[in-house]
């Protein structure tokens, strides 16, 4: 069996500082890759490193929408680091109004620069929301992000923001969120989206899983996620994860083809 955990961030130093055990876990769960996502400028060139060490990993460029430190990016800056073979993503990029408040305008011209980046080196968009889905759905479309494609990552919507980003083309990534029971609506648009526009992730080393909630999350935990979206739509762990993968680099051809 072969899962991908689409969206981690190992360059953290709760998993960076014991990268080996880490991917060991993973590999031990039939966790064979993982997407280490950058959060600032900076860190990009950490994830792009471990990308290129370690084979069962793939990394992306972008800033977060919740930085305000460091530098940044301008659009040349950007399409020229997100041009790099090693990156197979822009991202992640969105909005944030829980964390941030006032003037954002910041934020939607760095929304507006990732968008038209992904468009210029036709790579997938990784899609952060909070407490901001219309407003992203809106940018979205408006900036023509169908031109590159993406993933709403750790999706935490209802069905209605859903179908909007799969009638836009993009992908729904199901993180350890869909497994709370505070999550009706998640697991709904869990079962209810089409099989083969949806990923699982961990979004580590934030929210494990249950039965791992409360602890530090890592790839391995993706395994508890991808048991429970295939419970929840009446299918074996291994179609599952079939399927995950398969849409995993579909996605993202960039990534190398781990066995």
């Amino acid at each position: 069996m072969f899962i991908v955990d689409s969206h981690c961030h190992l360059n953290f130093p709760e998993l960076k500082d014991r990268l080996d055990d880490v991917l060991e876990n993973a590999r031990a769960h039939d966790v064979k890759h993982m997407l280490c996502i950058a959060t600032t400028w900076e860190n990009g060139q950490e994830v792009l490193a471990m990308a290129e060490q370690h084979e069962q990993l793939s990394a992306s460029i972008g800033v977060h929408p919740n930085t305000q430190e460091g530098h940044e990016p301008d659009l040349n800056e950007l399409i020229q680091a997100a041009g790099n073979p090693l990156c197979v993503a822009v991202g992640e990029t969105g909005l944030d109004y829980h964390w941030i408040k006032g003037d954002l305008t910041w934020q939607h011209e760095r929304f507006h620069r990732h968008i038209e980046t992904a468009a210029t080196v036709q790579k997938p968009l990784i899609i952060h929301t909070r407490s901001a889905a219309d407003d992203t759905m809106k940018t979205l479309r408006d900036h023509k992000a169908d031109r590159s494609g993406g993933v709403m990552h750790c999706f935490a919507e209802n069905w209605d923001i859903a179908k909007q980003a799969l009638d836009i083309g993009f992908y729904i990534s199901f993180s350890g969120i869909v497994t709370f029971k505070s999550a009706p609506d998640i697991q709904e648009v869990a079962k209810r989206a089409p099989l083969d526009r949806i990923l699982v992730e961990t979004d580590s080393p934030y929210l494990a899983p249950v039965p791992k909630r409360g602890r530090p999350c890592e790839p391995a935990y993706v395994r508890h996620t991808a048991e429970f979206v295939a419970a929840l739509r009446g299918i074996s762990i291994e179609e599952l994860a079939t399927a995950t993968t398969d849409n995993f680099y579909r996605l993202f051809p960039g990534a190398t083809k781990n066995t």
